[in-house]
């Protein structure tokens, strides 16, 4: 595939969310869109649509000894669909100030000794990573910057740096639940009225605009200049 001539880079688009209906999938779908409009070629993961069984077995268990070993096979397929990419971007919904099971669940499976790390010179040296991260959370409460801050640490520098990525960002998407929830200063959650009509419509493209920014600024980066 070529884009004004050019061969088109490549995208993988991991979706980790149980419902095809969810708001983390209709940004996936539209951070797809995005993509393709940018020149890329881009590969849906849906974890869930595809089957993909998030817990550990002993196939995919490291074997230390050997870093050639080969894994399952669902596994060596998830690590080929990563080494054709060239930047990856994860969307997700944050739960308790991290990923959940199912995306945490196939980094443990794939992003595996051998493939992900434990090699001097990384198989995915090179590759970019956006992870967008949509949370419950209103967007005024202090949490949001505690989150951020999490997830920037576990996810940048424990995961994506320490796998030889050479770009990795944290796209945090507060203000993502029809009730916005927020912790006052004696610890109770609070919940926001629910909102409807045009009120949650604009809540919602407000979304939309803020995950189109962060994909926008992310590609930024990742334009190899001519």
């Amino acid at each position: 595939m070529s884009h004004n001539g050019i061969d088109a880079r490549t995208a993988l688009v991991v979706i980790a969310h149980h419902r095809t209906d969810s708001l983390t999938a209709h940004i996936a779908r539209r951070t797809v869109t995005q993509l393709e409009s940018s020149g890329y070629r881009v590969d849906v993961l849906d974890l869930r649509a595809e089957g993909f069984d998030p817990r550990m077995n002993t196939e995919d268990q490291p074997d230390w000894g050997n870093r050639e070993k080969l894994y399952s096979g669902e596994t060596e397929a998830h690590m080929r669909r990563i080494l054709a990419a060239d930047i990856v971007i994860a969307v997700f919904p944050v739960y308790w100030l991290h990923l959940p099971a199912l995306l945490k669940g196939w980094i443990d499976r794939v992003w595996n000794y051998g493939f992900a790390y434990g090699r001097s010179r990384p198989r995915l040296a090179g590759k970019r990573m956006l992870w967008l991260g949509l949370a419950g959370a209103a967007g005024d409460d202090a949490v949001v910057e505690l989150m951020q801050q999490s997830l920037e640490g576990s996810l940048n520098m424990g995961i994506a740096y320490y796998c030889g990525f050479s770009h990795s960002a944290v796209g945090l998407l507060p203000d993502a639940e029809e009730r916005r929830q927020r912790v006052d200063a004696d610890g109770r959650l609070l919940f926001d009225p629910v909102t409807f009509g045009a009120e949650r419509e604009a809540q919602y493209a407000a979304l939309e605009a803020k995950a189109h920014g962060f994909v926008a600024e992310f590609l930024a980066t990742t334009t190899v200049p001519a």
